[in-house]
């Protein structure tokens, strides 16, 4: 493995690093993050329908978001803007889960019944929802400083007040020299995420409770009405 010469101590670089729960890879990928929280997710899911005839419907959902979506959901900004080929193992756990809890056979299509019964949004949308979530804190002074310094409305630069996108409350979006990593960053994907709502949504008056709940219809027509999604 390559070494770096700090301050006389050699330190032995690593392709994959693990802080806080974790893995981060080389590349930003998070695959192997991704396989190792749906290897876990899948081992619970395994445990839970040992158990899942004692159990009612009610009852499997509050396991399955306590033991699953918790999982699925930890750390989930850090997957923005990832393929969707490396989030897809976390969409097959969800759909394992709910499966699990409306006693479902595993090729049985599952996104209606997550649509209508469950009402859970698709792990893409999921990350947006937390991301934005992240976004309103900031802008209410609820979040660690540093983030919140990196959150900048249009209408705060003179030279822009007068735009549109002041008035409908969009966010500064910093350029980034490269394509690949920069707008992954929170100060990048953070206002760009936030700037792609629909403006009655980014009204500064409402509260964390109201602004959740309207951030969550917008994420669940994304997640399945905008496109045609996979079963």
């Amino acid at each position: 493995m390559p070494e770096i010469l700090l301050d006389g101590h050699r330190i032995t670089t690593s392709h994959n690093v693990t802080c806080l729960g974790v893995a981060i890879d080389a590349e930003l990928t998070f695959a192997t993050h991704v396989k190792r929280v749906a290897s876990r997710c899948f081992y619970q899911l395994r445990q839970l329908w040992s158990v899942r005839p004692a159990r009612s419907v009610d009852n499997a959902r509050m396991l399955a978001h306590a033991f699953i979506a918790s999982r699925v959901d930890y750390c989930n900004s850090i997957l923005c803007q990832t393929a969707a080929v490396h989030l897809r193992p976390l969409q097959l756990v969800l759909n394992a889960a709910a499966r699990l809890v409306v006693k479902k056979r595993k090729w049985d299509s599952i996104t209606p019944t997550i649509r209508d019964n469950l009402h859970w949004l698709l792990v893409r949308q999921r990350v947006d929802f937390k991301i934005c979530i992240l976004v309103y804190k900031c802008l209410h002074q609820l979040a660690a400083p540093y983030l919140v310094s990196m959150i900048s409305p249009v209408s705060a630069v003179s030279t822009r007040r007068h735009l549109r996108s002041a008035g409908q409350g969009n966010l500064v979006v910093p350029r980034t020299r490269t394509t690949g990593f920069g707008p992954r960053s929170f100060s990048v994907a953070g206002p760009s995420a936030w700037n792609s709502l629909p403006p009655e949504i980014k009204t500064t008056s409402l509260t964390l409770g109201q602004f959740s709940g309207r951030l969550k219809t917008e994420m669940f027509l994304r997640s399945y009405y905008a496109s045609a999604q996979p079963s």
